[in-house]
């Protein structure tokens, strides 16, 4: 990026920049650098803020008009260009954001008042504006909600564009004047969590010139793997239709029929994929991402499940600047589980990479990881160097090992049984369930990836669903629940100002004893053994072979510790039980399971029994908001 000053070293006493193409005569600095980090030196009582609408390209809504979104937007009171942070999202007006659930507000006029988290309090003095944008068919935006679809994914790409001075923009969301962008310097990082955190992939996917920098937190890379896992459709999650309900705004819900009618016809309850979930895949436009990417991911989320930043990750092209940071929580911001440190880490990445600050954090470690509750290891590169697959088989003994067997094992779904419960007497035998494990570590195992499994499976009916899971048998101590409690106690991040405070509610760290913890998971129906889009009907007896994908992990099973694996029929914590329930016999030797193996498999002592266990109780849910 163009700038008016350059940077002498981070460690100057103050270093005085300009952003963008500045005018000839600057009345003051676009932003002041000390100790390698922007300072605060606009106040935000004179911000301005303003609404602009910005045309998407597309009529949705079918009204003739072209499809307006709302771009609520607090940038400082300077003649300088300033870069942009852009969060979108459908729930201003309905879930509100963050654990506070704040709401946008707006003065008799209908100009912004209230802009929620944290982010318009913080950086906009320090020389950012702050753009929130209402997704279209929610709040005060035009057109439909069509859940992760192209008009979703054009709420935040025309918005990119119109700050680069490609796209229309104007003071009414219908007619109006025309308004230009010629305040920012195009630079934009986009950043949410969950569904908001969803829409920096989709956008970043496209490769729109102007977007240096994406944070997604607890974000999904595709919309099947939402609502779906490998042919069978989680329990509670609904279709993108019924997700977008709650969200659409009076417009919407009476003139978007059409689009409702193709997101259920294209979401059908068998769990099958099809073109409509295809292009709801980010993933397999990753390769056109040209920003760097800082994604964060609770490894006990159990909403948006792992499986999403593992694939998202992998499929970035391999010159993407990244960084990575992954807690015990389940579906929590970090602003929520590590405030002071994650405040800090996101000021200096969006100083690097939209004010091209050479702070240093693009040169260090890629990887945080809490390894226990409040204690944080970091790696250079993730998944870390010497990670390699390594294949386990199970064996008719309940072992897992290095070396393929023979046999066969057997489960009986009775469909009412869930994960917890068939981990919960490791070492009683169980018609539920299939059981195998490794004997007693000598040395700590790392696993960092995606684990798959294959199984060879014959069931005894017509239709059979599978779950499997990956055992962690040993005591620990984890983070309980979602990881967090909410204090009485405030602190403050940025400035306030009439209507915008910048105090948030404290938490705390929730912790549990356990002697077994689930560290990656899959589902999957065995009538897409050959095909996702396509199920054949199984035939009873009939032996079929597919691999299925579990969980992204990065976790140490300690020295002393068992690695486990778990195969059964339906889990109905998470999926519902098939029609027939069936017996499935499982030959061992077409089973096995490939693990992401950091170094090497360490030997086994033989067996060690773990007696009854304590598990971390578990919950999920069907609503994305948080």
């Amino acid at each position: 990026m163009a700038r008016s000053g350059s940077l002498i070293g981070a460690l100057a006493a103050v270093l005085v920049l300009g952003a963008g193409v500045a005018p000839a005569v600057a009345a003051e600095p676009a932003f002041t650098v000390r100790d390698g980090v922007t300072q605060p030196v606009f106040p935000l009582a004179d911000a301005i803020r303003e609404t602009v609408y910005v045309d998407t390209g597309l009529d949705l809504d079918a009204d003739g008009a072209v499809d307006r979104v709302a771009a609520d937007i607090i940038r400082p009171a300077t003649t300088q260009r300033v870069p942009v942070i852009m969060d979108a999202s459908p729930y201003y007006q309905s879930a509100g954001r963050g654990n506070e659930s704040e709401k946008k507000s707006y003065d008799s006029a209908g100009k912004p008042v209230k802009f929620p988290l944290f982010y318009d309090n913080y950086f906009v003095p320090r020389g950012y504006a702050v753009v929130l944008v209402d997704f279209a068919g929610t709040s005060r935006s035009r057109g439909c909600l069509d859940t992760g679809g192209r008009a979703e994914v054009s709420s935040g790409k025309s918005v990119v564009d119109w700050l680069n001075g490609r796209a229309a923009g104007y003071t009414a969301v219908t007619g109006g004047s025309a308004v230009s962008a010629s305040w920012s310097t195009g630079a934009t990082g986009m950043i949410g969590k969950s569904w908001d955190g969803t829409i920096t992939q989709g956008v970043a996917a496209t490769g729109v010139a102007g977007l240096r920098t994406i944070v997604p937190i607890a974000a999904i890379s595709s919309w099947y793997d939402w609502f779906r896992s490998d042919g069978v459709a989680f329990s509670g999650f609904g279709t993108p239709t019924s997700l977008a309900s709650g969200h659409e705004n009076a417009n919407a819900r009476s003139r978007c029929g059409a689009v409702r009618s193709e997101m259920t016809s294209g979401s059908p309850s068998n769990g099958d994929m099809t073109p409509m979930w295809a292009q709801r895949d980010f993933v397999r436009n990753a390769g056109n991402v040209k920003a760097s990417v800082f994604a964060v991911h609770g490894q006990a989320d159990l909403n948006v499940k792992t499986l999403n930043y593992g694939q998202w990750w992998n499929a970035l092209p391999a010159s993407t600047p990244r960084k990575l940071w992954l807690s015990q929580t389940g579906h929590v911001d970090p602003f929520d589980f590590r405030r002071a440190e994650w405040v800090d880490t996101l000021h200096r990445w969006f100083d690097h990479y939209l004010l091209d600050v050479p702070n240093g954090i693009d040169t260090e470690p890629q990887a945080t990881i809490e390894r226990t509750p409040d204690n944080w290891t970091q790696d250079a590169t993730w998944p870390p160097a010497g990670t390699r697959t390594q294949t386990l088989y199970p064996s008719t003994s309940g072992a897992l090992a290095t070396t393929a067997s023979t046999g066969s094992a057997a489960f009986t779904d009775i469909g009412r049984d869930t994960a917890t419960t068939w981990i919960a007497s490791p070492d009683s035998t169980s018609t539920a369930r299939t059981l195998f494990r490794t004997g007693a570590l000598t040395a700590d195992l790392r696993l960092s990836g995606i684990t798959s499994l294959t199984v060879a499976a014959s069931p005894s009916t017509s239709t059979a669903h599978l779950s499997a899971f990956l055992v962690d048998f040993g005591p620990a101590t984890v983070r309980s629940g979602e990881g967090i409690r909410t204090l009485t106690t405030e602190s403050c991040w940025g400035e306030s100002r009439t209507g915008d405070d910048a105090c948030y509610r404290d938490t705390a760290t929730t912790t549990t004893a356990v002697s077994a913890e689930i560290i990656s998971r899959g589902w999957a129906d065995l009538a897409n053994h050959s095909s996702l889009s396509t199920p054949s009907t199984l035939v009873p007896g009939t032996k079929y072979t597919m691999t299925f994908r579990l969980s992204t992990t990065d976790h140490i099973v300690r020295q002393g510790h068992r690695l486990g694996l778990v195969v059964a029929g339906a889990d109905t914590s998470q999926i519902s039980a098939p029609s027939r329930l069936p017996k499935v016999t499982l030959d061992l030797a077409g089973t096995s399971v490939r693990l992401p193996v950091v170094g090497s498999i360490p030997a086994a002592s033989g067996s060690l029994a773990v007696g009854p266990v304590r598990v971390r109780p578990e919950s999920a849910s069907g609503r994305l908001d948080g």
